[in-house]
C-alpha cells in the first residue's frame, strides 16, 4: 500500500491519482479534519449525468447551473467550501475520461485551478482520481 499523502501540506494540493483505497483516503481526510467528498462517476455517461453526479456528491448550492463555468465559480466559493478544506475523490473516472477526453480535460483543469486558488489562501483542497 502506498504511503498516505500529508494532507496538511498546502503546497502539494492538486489533482492526483489515488494511491491506495478510497476508504483509506476517507480516514486520512478525517485525521486531517478535512471534509471527504467521494464522487462516483460510474453512472456519468454524458455531460448532464456528470454534472448531476457532481452536484449530488459535492452538495453544490441550489443555484449551481450544471455547466463548467458554474462549477468553476462554486469550487472557489467559501460559502460552499466551509471553514475547513476538502478532499474530493473522483471514483470510477476511467470510462468517462476515455469516452469524453475533452470534457475530462476541462473538468481536471477546473479542479486544478480550484486547488491553486485555495492553496494561495492556505486552505487544503485536494482532488484524487481513481
Amino acid at each position: 500500500m502506498a504511503a498516505a499523502p500529508d494532507l496538511s501540506k498546502f503546497d502539494d494540493c492538486g489533482v492526483h491519482p489515488l494511491r491506495g483505497t478510497a476508504e483509506a483516503m476517507k480516514g486520512h481526510a478525517a485525521h486531517a479534519n478535512l471534509r471527504h467528498l467521494p464522487v462516483d462517476l460510474a453512472k456519468a455517461h454524458d455531460r448532464a449525468t456528470l454534472f448531476r453526479e457532481l452536484d449530488a456528491a459535492l452538495k453544490l448550492p441550489e443555484h449551481f447551473g450544471h455547466n463548467f463555468d458554474a462549477l468553476a465559480d462554486v469550487l472557489e466559493d467559501r460559502d460552499w467550501l466551509g471553514k475547513r478544506g476538502v478532499v474530493i475523490v473522483l471514483l470510477h473516472a476511467a470510462a468517462y475520461r476515455a469516452e469524453h477526453p475533452v470534457e475530462w480535460k476541462t473538468l481536471e483543469d477546473l479542479f486544478a485551478e480550484a486547488c491553486e486558488y485555495w492553496r494561495e489562501r492556505q486552505v487544503p483542497f485536494w482532488v484524487f482520481v481513481t
